[in-house]
């Protein structure tokens, strides 16, 4: 198989669970709606799995943010030539 065809691939997941855990999940899938307790393992596993990687992603772009923030505070550029032009200009204008 080739690099563009591994979302299609298909893989085997087995899992061994108590009898208890077993029906338990079956009630609740019967009770969601879904098909069968295959259908609802993989769809209540897929959230979940898109909700720890979207918390996780999140903390780390604001803690990237932050960084940026910090750095840009404690070591500014300095300013190019607009920046100094525009502020001359207000200058001018607030003293007349």
């Amino acid at each position: 198989m080739n690099a563009n065809n591994t979302d299609n691939e298909m893989t085997r997941f087995d899992a061994r669970l108590s009898k208890r855990q077993k029906l338990y999940f079956e009630k609740a899938a019967t009770l969601g709606g879904y098909r069968n307790l295959t259908d609802f393992i993989f769809a209540t596993a897929q959230e979940k799995a898109r909700e720890i990687i979207q918390e996780k992603e999140t903390v780390l772009a604001s803690q990237k943010d932050s960084e940026i923030f910090f750095d840009a505070l404690m070591n500014p550029e300095k300013p190019n030539d607009a920046l100094t032009a525009a502020a001359e200009n207000y200058r001018k204008l607030m003293s007349e």
